[in-house]
This record gives C-alpha cells, sequence and structure tokens, in this order.
C-alpha cells in the first residue's frame, strides 16, 4: 500500500548540504544531508510513524501548502514536494520483531526435523511466505 504526502523541505546552505523536513499531515519534523538523503528521511519518518501509530491519516493538496509557513521558511530556500512510500514494504524492512508462537507437530515429525538438523521456525516463516503469496 502506498501513500503520499507533501513535504516542506528547506535547504540551509550549510558545509554539510542540510535540508530540513517539515511532514505537516503527520506533525513531523527531521532532517537530511542532501536532498537525496532528506527524502529518504522523509520517507523513514512516515514508515515510522505508520508502524508506531498504524494509522494513516488524510494528506493535504500539495497546492494548498504555504511554504512560507513552514516551520523552517526562514532558515534558507523552501519547496514542498510530493514524497510516497511503500508501507508494506518499509514494515517487511523495518518491522522484524519477532513473536513467540507455539505450534504443535506430530513426535515423529519433529523428531525427523531435528534429525535433519532443520529450523522449525524458518521453514515456518518460508512456509507461510509461500502460502500467503508474499514477495520479498
Amino acid at each position: 500500500m502506498f501513500i503520499v504526502y507533501p513535504v516542506i523541505f528547506t535547504a540551509t546552505n550549510d558545509e554539510k548540504n542540510t535540508y530540513l523536513v517539515e511532514i505537516p499531515d503527520i506533525n513531523g519534523m527531521t532532517e537530511g544531508y542532501g536532498l537525496e538523503d532528506a527524502i529518504r528521511m522523509a520517507k523513514d519518518y512516515i514508515g515510522g510513524y505508520y508502524l508506531d501509530t498504524n494509522e494513516i491519516l488524510p494528506a493535504s493538496d500539495i497546492s494548498e501548502i504555504d511554504v512560507s509557513k513552514g516551520k523552517f521558511a526562514d532558515v534558507g530556500k523552501t519547496f514542498a514536494s510530493l514524497v510516497d512510500i511503500d508501507l508494506l514494504a518499509y514494515r517487511r524492512a523495518n518491522n522484524m520483531k519477532t513473536v513467540r508462537r507455539n505450534v504443535s507437530l506430530p513426535s515423529w515429525l519433529n523428531k525427523a526435523a531435528e534429525d535433519a538438523g532443520l529450523n522449525v521456525s524458518k521453514v515456518l516463516q518460508e512456509a507461510l511466505i509461500d502460502k500467503l503469496q508474499i514477495e520479498q
């Protein structure tokens, strides 16, 4: 699932080429060194917000964004742009928290897996990914 938010970027013109980033719709702020890094940081902030809240807030129309009213407008040249993020891909890449599940196996199958040196958790994960047709 892709989401797109308008983001305000402000170039500080310092020696690190810092861009200050404001994401008004989720009241977020971050920064990056160079525009490419600033865009990456904006995506990371949006993805992190989603992981923390599991909430997708509606996006403003970019034409309604007044960059002169941005929090960093007085620091440097400011402009607005749209930033998109694939939330499912972000979740797969960043939400690696494991959960414990009890699985019942017949004794003979457990013994066969142990004898074969199989990691049952890994085999289960691979089977679920295959069954759910999840792309990695």
